[in-house]
Parts: structure tokens; C-alpha cells; sequence
């Protein structure tokens, strides 16, 4: 087999990161990962993932962790403010005819099964640690790290983030990421029976709840908040039961009564980013939110990220030569990675203003249908 490169360093322990560092092993490279965070935390509540994902999951050996941990299941349940069901977005079986269109999970968990993966992937995994410099000729990578070790790579794989500090290294002129003028509230509560796949409910705001495992479901919220200020965490639960407030759906008043300081409550501004190509220079490439931060508004961040690591490695096991191998992912990866991002900021601006129901139903089919596409 041709293996453009041997010897692989991955910067940042996301879920990307750790998607390349298990298929880069999965090659036969000896790859190392390091992450910033001693503590290796993935801050967060629920994630909601489409086919897709569950599709990339499969390929990542995860799958069955995931389904044992998490839950999948078929279809969004779409209702008025009053709990009026209108209507349900189908999410097609991509992982599979025996797997379910879509799903969620606690953000941690599945952070901990992709950890368990890596390390089980023989990637030597060094924690509360980064680069510092990196210095490239044509023959490979000389990396100096933080505790103060050098080493030398084949290929250096950039997946440290929104803020990513590879990114700043290579390419200090690149886009700086943007607030798009909404956030998302995000909280984990109890399950109830009813509640056995995503649901999400049409209002000023727009709350949904998604199982995450047999016991829990996560509630999100987004909001327009038209500038991106810190909010004090002291008052969180008495906010986030006030953008509730409006809806008389009774499973709703049922939730927002289960609001409390033990909810595990997060708020995020939404912020994005696409970076133009290139992606790479000379042997060293970027993937993830470092180049393609999205909204949530289709449900495919990660996945998109989790995409990037496939592709990289197909394509490292296609090319002799690390430049050809990196074109050749780029040229693969642009289209479908752009597509994300833009329509899930155009759903973003439509909810904000109230926009055309048919523009937000049309780029949602449109973007269902792309995504289901092999990648």
C-alpha cells in the first residue's frame, strides 16, 4: 500500500483530531497526537448528529459504542408553540438500513469514546501539551513542543479549533471567526417516555429536545441576541426558563419546570468561519473548525470535521507524495464543506428575521439531500 506519510502529528484533541489520528493508525503511520487541555475535557451538553455522521461513525469503529451510549433514531417531530404537531423532517438511514437517520449524545461521552479509540489505536496521545514552533523543508516537518521535546514529521495535521494557534502560525491573514448574531442554550434533563426522538417547536425562539441515552434528553434554544455579550452564569436557569415562558406545549411547561441549577446548563454564541483555500501549505494541513466553523442549524459541525479525517486519509493512502495527497482532500473536501457552512448561517439569518418558511424548508432539504451524498 502507498502511504504519502509515516509519521503524523495532530495538533488538538477534538473530535476531528482524533478521527485523524485513528485513521492515519489504522494506515500503519505512527502518529502522535497532543492537546493543550492536561485534563483532555470536552465541555457541553448534547450533540445532535445526522446520517451522515452515524455513517462516519461506522468507518471509525465507533458505531456500536455510540448506539450503546447514546441514542438514534428516526425522523424530527415539528410542532406549534402549543405542541400542535405540523410535521415531520424525515432524516434518511445513510449509516444503513439497520441504523436510524440520525441521533445525539452527551458531548463528553462521545468525546470519551472517541478518546478510548485513539489511545486504542496505538497514537502516542501526550496531554497539557502543544507545539511551539514548526519549521518545514521539503522532506518533512521539525516540530518544537511546549515540554520542551522536538521531533520530526511526514505530514502535520492542524485540528486545534476555532481559535486554532496553527492556523495563526501558518496563515495570519486568515479569516477571523464571526459572531452571527445568535446563541444557543443547551441543558440536560430527565427523558420522559414521550420524548423518543427529535423534536423541535416553531416560536420567536426556537427550543428543541433530542434523546441523548435511555435516561437523559438535552434541551437546546436558539436566540437572537444582536450582540455578543457575556452573560452571568448566576442567572442562566432564570433565563433560559424565560425564553420558555411563551410556549404552552404542556411537554415544554413540563421542562421548563425541570430547570434547575443542577441542569448542566451551557451558552454559546454562535460564531463561524470558512476559510478560503488553500487549506495547507507545504506538508502541513488544516481540517475541522479550524477552516469550517459552522452554526448548528443542520446539525453537521462535527460530522463535516469527522468527514476530514476520512477523506485525508483515503487520500494519503492514494498518493505516493504528501502535496498530491493534500490537493487531492482539499479538492474533495471544499464543495461540501462550504455548502455546510453558508446554509447553515443563511437558517440562521431566516430565523432571525422571520423569513420565508419555504427558503428555510427548501436549503434544508437541499442540504438533507447533499449530506447523504458519499463523501
Amino acid at each position: 500500500m502507498t502511504l504519502a506519510a509515516r509519521n503524523v502529528l495532530v495538533i488538538g484533541g477534538g473530535f476531528s483530531g482524533m478521527s485523524a489520528a485513528i485513521e492515519c493508525a489504522k494506515l500503519g503511520a505512527q502518529v502522535d497526537l497532543v492537546e493543550i487541555d492536561p485534563g483532555w475535557r470536552n465541555y457541553g451538553a448534547g450533540i445532535s448528529l445526522g446520517g451522515a455522521t452515524l455513517r462516519a461513525f461506522r468507518q471509525l469503529g465507533i458505531l456500536d459504542a455510540f448506539l450503546r451510549e447514546g441514542n438514534a433514531a428516526d425522523g424530527v417531530l415539528i410542532h406549534l408553540p402549543d405542541g400542535t404537531p405540523i410535521g415531520a423532517l424525515p432524516t434518511p438511514r445513510i449509516a444503513g438500513a439497520d441504523i436510524p437517520g440520525g441521533g445525539a449524545i452527551l458531548r463528553p461521552v462521545l468525546a470519551r469514546i472517541l478518546a478510548e479509540a485513539t489511545r486504542a489505536s496505538g497514537t502516542d496521545v501526550r496531554l497539557g501539551c502543544t507545539f511551539s514552533t514548526i519549521e518545514q523543508d521539503a522532506d518533512g516537518v521539525d516540530v518544537s513542543f511546549t515540554d520542551g521535546q522536538r521531533r520530526r514529521y511526514d505530514l502535520v495535521i492542524g485540528a486545534d479549533g476555532l481559535y486554532s494557534k496553527t492556523r495563526e502560525a501558518l496563515f495570519p491573514t486568515a479569516p477571523k471567526p464571526r459572531y452571527s448574531g445568535q446563541a444557543v442554550w443547551r441543558a440536560v434533563l430527565p427523558r420522559p417516555p414521550e420524548v423518543d426522538t427529535a423534536m423541535m417547536w416553531l416560536g420567536r425562539v426556537k427550543p428543541g429536545l433530542n434523546p441523548v441515552s435511555k435516561q437523559q434528553m438535552y434541551l437546546f434554544v436558539t436566540e437572537h441576541r444582536p450582540h455578543n455579550e457575556r452573560v452571568d452564569p448566576a442567572t442562566f436557569v432564570a433565563h433560559l426558563r424565560g425564553l420558555l415562558a411563551e410556549f404552552p406545549a404542556p411537554l415544554l411547561k413540563q421542562v421548563r419546570e425541570q430547570i434547575g441549577a443542577d441542569s448542566q446548563i451551557v451558552f454559546r454564541p454562535l460564531e463561524g468561519m470558512l476559510m478560503p483555500r488553500p487549506w495547507q501549505r507545504g506538508r502541513v494541513v488544516l481540517i475541522g473548525d479550524t477552516v469550517h466553523a459552522t452554526t448548528p442549524h443542520l446539525a453537521s459541525g462535527a460530522c463535516i470535521g469527522i468527514e476530514d479525517a476520512l477523506v485525508l486519509a483515503d487520500e494519503l493512502k492514494r498518493h505516493a507524495e504528501v502535496g498530491a495527497a493534500l490537493q487531492a482532500f482539499e479538492d474533495r473536501r471544499w464543495e461540501r464543506c462550504r455548502m455546510v457552512v453558508e446554509n447553515s448561517g443563511r437558517l440562521g439569518e431566516l430565523e432571525m428575521q422571520g423569513g420565508d418558511k419555504d427558503e428555510q424548508a427548501r436549503i434544508m432539504r437541499e442540504s438533507l439531500m447533499a449530506l447523504a451524498q458519499p463523501i
